[in-house]
């Protein structure tokens, strides 16, 4: 009896340390296989190196070139989202968000960062909505629902 108390609470000392794993930087990435091919791209590559650097311009540019080459990739609409929220243009992210979303509804990175650009924006419902379909996407827990859920509560927290 003692051996199964013990082994229940070191699962949940195991789940919590995942869940409150910190991530310097949780892009997250489609559930698609070839998204490696499609990261190859050098405007791609190129896109990345701008996030990396913070210059959204160039980023924007960049994933606008891959989208335009190649319409269903996920992840370069995900990238151009974020690089247009960091540049405040909240439309164009959602716009790309939404593209991102609707060739992959289980893209965990564009889900969180949707959910982030709802924050924004003041609409705690919309980012709410995102975590839901996180907690459903990642059934063990996952980096994008840990990071949308602290960004949530910290949204709380200041307005309040």
């Amino acid at each position: 009896m003692k051996l199964k108390g013990l082994a229940l609470v070191l699962y949940a000392m195991a789940a919590t340390h995942f869940l409150n794993a910190e991530m310097v930087f949780a892009m997250g990435s489609s559930s698609s296989p070839s998204a490696v091919e499609k990261a190859a791209d050098p405007d791609f590559a190129m896109g990345k190196k701008q996030i990396d650097s913070k210059n959204w311009e160039g980023a924007i540019s960049s994933f606008s070139k891959v989208v335009a080459k190649d319409p269903n990739n996920a992840d370069a609409f995900n990238y151009l989202g974020y690089a247009e929220r960091n540049a405040g243009n909240y439309s164009a992210a959602f716009e790309a968000y939404n593209k991102a979303l609707s060739i992959d509804p289980n893209h965990k990175g564009a889900n969180e960062y949707i959910g982030e650009a709802y924050l924004k924006t003041d609409n705690l419902a919309k980012a709410e909505e995102h975590l839901k379909k996180l907690d459903e996407i990642c059934t063990f827990g996952c980096a994008e629902y840990t990071m949308l859920q602290r960004a949530i509560a910290k949204y709380r927290g200041a307005n309040s």
